[in-house]
């Protein structure tokens, strides 16, 4: 009997992005963007299977369950894990409180927690707010047991405040949460203060003055932690060694330069912090926080033909009737441009922000992958065609004849069909970005022409836009309802379905689909267009919460084309 294979979906709490799978046992397992390059290392047969996790776990001080964990190795290498059960619901000790104002801190969930973590962490936000190094947060693992009350020690009233503060956390109070961080090599101050020989009031002394020092670090960027303790101050292991080694002599002046050194290594913001479950943001970063997001992507998206200030390293331009933000993608070589005027949208597609974040394929025959970046936008994105002849089974022999007729479209044409389509009335998904990459194509083109037809088009440092030796990347907006309406929305969005998937769930029949595929190619005739070889799987409809269609003026259901690499102005 054939093994499926493992379900897999996009899931986002609370900012942070998940790909989200079901394990072996019948659980769940929760993937960060850190965890993509380890995802079979944290495959919970090579750390959570029960005769290695008790055979090789080590605990790790503190009142809760902590435990350092080495995976199975995998291609030759291991990885250290720290693996901790979530304490959501439960009551906080008393003596974990350091001050006397956070005696009302509850303990975090286990999403409340990440996206905490993944924000402290994130260089990106770091430019605001003062970048603080973490533990970086790899999964989230659910097993399937469940508990009976008395067993979880949990307040139903306690796991009921959270859902308030946030409704969309999906949080049972009878299942345990695993938490899954990297190991970071190093010792923590109480570790190495072990290694200077002080006397112990000197010892108590100095890290009390340094665990002020992080809180109050902490507190400058935007955090408080109920907790702190030295223990959860991380130095760098070789930092550490330097340290130890200062201290080689053992006398008093040894132990004292010692002490300084890492005083110095706080004062510059050389140490890590651990242990995240009483972290909270200062009320003066929520409402940064808050701020931040009512001026975000979908604000810049909704203005972007309104110019913005354009920094030095973009220029503007129009290719085909689009206007376009260019510039270059510094960390790959590549080039870029973005839809419309408002340069403050460049730096929301660079690839860093979306090739590494986990993805789902849309299509069966070609690159088509609906991703959510680091900024928690939600795009698609698909490596054109441009130059080849497809082989897709949806395509029968006439219809592989006309395209060899045609050509498959350039990506600046893609967009302009689009753009123009919208300016028509006809609905076309929202086109965002196009990505040529830095690396070379290894694959010869089969169909020169568009490179032919485009080679006296430059970009801004007068070279053809569209090169042979060259993949280039379309990037388009995850369609959940017109972006004036998007930007405005603070409740649920709509859900894209294309026509044949819409058949399946019974959203519509087949002779429903049939009639919406042939009106759209009807209103393309119409308007010069031959969209003849558009099939069901190109056209959305976009369906609200209760699964109700989104209708256009005439009340019809409003049909959205997302594929123009066939669609040829007549």
């Amino acid at each position: 009997m054939k093994k499926t294979a493992p379900h897999k979906a996009l899931v986002n709490v609370l900012g942070v992005v998940y790909l989200h799978t079901k394990t072996d046992d019948g659980g769940d397992l929760y993937f960060t963007r850190f965890a993509e390059p380890h995802q079979e290392h944290l495959d919970i047969k090579n750390w959570y299977e029960e005769s290695w996790f008790t055979r090789h776990r080590v605990r790790l001080l503190g009142t809760s369950s902590v435990y350092r964990v080495p995976t199975r190795r995998i291609n030759g290498a291991s990885l250290d894990l720290v693996v901790k059960n979530c304490r959501v619901g439960e009551d906080v000790p008393i003596n974990t409180h350091t001050l006397e104002e956070f005696v009302s801190a509850e303990f975090n969930s286990p999403w409340e927690e990440f996206a905490l973590v993944m924000e402290m962490g994130d260089k990106q936000v770091g430019q605001r707010i003062g970048w603080i190094r973490v533990q970086r947060p790899l999964a989230i693992y659910v097993p399937p047991q469940r508990m009976q009350l008395w067993q979880s020690g949990r307040s139903r009233a306690k796991i009921n405040r959270i859902r308030v503060r946030h409704p969309g956390i999906d949080l049972d109070i009878l299942k345990q949460y695993k938490l899954v961080y990297e190991w970071i090599r190093g010792k923590n101050l109480i570790e190495l203060f072990e290694h200077i020989k002080l006397e112990i009031p000197d010892i108590v002394h100095h890290l009390q003055t340094m665990q002020k020092k992080a809180f109050e670090d902490l507190s400058i960027k935007g955090y408080h932690m109920a907790d702190m303790k030295p223990e959860h101050v991380i130095l760098d292991e070789d930092d550490c060694e330097r340290i130890e080694q200062a201290g080689g002599s053992g006398d008093a002046d040894a132990a004292r330069k010692q002490a300084d050194m890492v005083y110095h290594l706080l004062n510059v913001g050389k140490y890590s912090v651990i242990d995240y479950e009483l972290l909270f943001r200062t009320p003066e970063h929520e409402d940064r926080v808050k701020a931040s997001r009512r001026h975000s992507y979908l604000d810049d998206m909704r203005d972007r033909l309104n110019p913005a200030p354009l920094p030095s390293h973009l220029t503007r331009t129009d290719i085909l009737g689009v206007p376009y933000i260019f510039g270059h993608a510094e960390s790959t070589g590549g080039r870029m441009w973005v839809v419309g005027r408002n340069a403050r949208l460049f730096d929301y597609f660079l690839p860093e922000r979306w090739r590494k974040t986990p993805s789902l394929s849309l299509s069966d025959d070609n690159e088509v992958y609906y991703t959510v970046t680091k900024d928690n936008i939600h795009l698609v994105w698909e490596t054109s065609r441009v130059g080849e002849v497809p082989a897709d089974k949806k395509f029968n022999a006439g219809e592989i004849e006309k395209i060899r007729q045609y050509g498959i479209n350039s990506p600046f044409e893609e967009f302009a069909i689009s753009e123009t389509l919208n300016q028509l009335g006809i609905h076309a998904v929202y086109v965002r970005a196009i990505y040529a990459t830095g690396s070379e194509k290894l694959e010869r083109s089969v169909d020169p022409r568009r490179y032919e037809t485009h080679k006296d088009i430059l970009d801004n440092d007068g070279n053809p836009i569209l090169g042979e030796d060259h993949n280039y990347i379309t990037i388009r907006g995850y369609y959940n309802g017109p972006d004036e309406w998007v930007s405005k929305q603070e409740g649920a969005l709509l859900t894209p379905v294309d026509l044949a998937k819409a058949v399946r769930k019974k959203i519509i029949d087949e002779s429903q689909s049939r009639k919406l595929l042939e009106n759209v190619i009807a209103r393309l005739r119409e308007a010069g267009y031959d969209g003849s070889l558009l099939k069901p799987n190109d056209l959305l409809l976009a369906v609200d919460a209760k699964g109700a269609i989104m209708k256009d003026k005439s009340g019809e259901p409003d049909v959205i084309i997302c594929n123009f690499e066939v669609i040829w102005k007549v």
